[in-house]
């Protein structure tokens, strides 16, 4: 093996993590690294200082070239869009704070940044990279990048999930909504559902979808109701968060993620859009 295709495998979960985070998609990051990769073959390694930060630099060149495109595409999506739900390994869950920035809400949050913005604040807040060197990703100065980062920062602490919640209260609701939604028992749902609850569905107008939020615990509780006959559901790691796997006739149906707060149910990101769906037959390694 030579030199380029050691040091691009040896640093591929880390791009691909970093492409993933500023474009929400699986498909979309391993296209990124594709072109990553292309560039990659043609330098001059003797002239790279820090292998690393110059591969860091080309995949975040990529993914906001890409993150434009989609914008404009994502324009004209039928009903919500989702992130690409990953089956993930527990060791993403450990890491409190890469869970944390690959979960559901803070992806759906990111999608609210400027594509420059979402790139400057994964770089730093994320993966601790200097403003010097996210200077050179971004093309922009590093006076510039600080004030990038410091208004994104802002952006996001307004908006960002409220906590970090302990892995034996995570687990306790999921195993207690799980039960409710198996059991048809509407009060136990409702016990673990927020008052404020938001249900978010994406069907990508591929498969049947609510076309809007569903928000409230009774309203919630009475999509979930519909469901709980014909289902199995098995709970799973997606994005390093609880989740439940959905299978309707031993066919892969749905992944639901949850959003966890004060143990109680808060967000429900529920994606159905089959071609959203092709990674959740393997684990994938995402790396700070």
């Amino acid at each position: 093996m030579d030199s380029a295709t050691e040091t691009f495998i040896a640093h591929r979960n880390l791009l691909f993590t970093v492409a993933y985070e500023m474009l929400g998609s699986a498909a979309d990051a391993e296209d990124v690294l594709q072109e990553a990769w292309l560039r990659w073959v043609g330098v001059d390694l003797d002239t790279v200082r820090d292998q690393r930060a110059y591969l860091v630099r080309i995949t975040t060149r990529q993914a906001l070239s890409r993150l434009r495109t989609l914008g404009r595409r994502r324009e004209s999506y039928v009903g919500p869009w989702l992130p690409e739900p990953l089956l993930t390994a527990p060791d993403v869950a450990e890491d409190v704070e890469l869970a944390d920035s690959v979960s559901m809400a803070m992806l759906l949050v990111l999608e609210t940044l400027a594509p420059t913005e979402r790139a400057v604040f994964v770089l730093r807040e994320v993966f601790d990279l200097e403003y010097d060197e996210i200077a050179e990703a971004v093309d922009k100065s590093p006076a510039a990048v600080r004030q990038i980062a410091h208004r994104a920062r802002a952006h996001v602490a307004a908006r960002r999930p409220r906590g970090i919640v302990s892995v034996s209260e995570t687990r306790r609701a999921l195993e207690a909504f799980q039960q409710a939604i198996e059991t048809g028992d509407l009060q136990n749902l409702l016990g673990i559902l927020a008052p404020d609850v938001v249900l978010l569905g994406d069907g990508g107008g591929v498969v049947r979808a609510a076309l809007t939020p569903v928000v409230g615990a009774e309203p919630v509780a009475h999509v979930l109701g519909r469901i709980a006959a014909a289902v199995s559901l098995r709970p799973a790691s997606v994005n390093g968060c609880p989740a439940l796997v959905v299978r309707l006739d031993g066919e892969l149906d749905t992944v639901m993620a949850l959003r966890i707060d004060d143990g109680l149910i808060t967000g429900l990101y529920a994606v159905r859009n089959p071609e959203k769906l092709s990674r959740m037959d393997r684990e994938t390694a995402l790396r700070r």
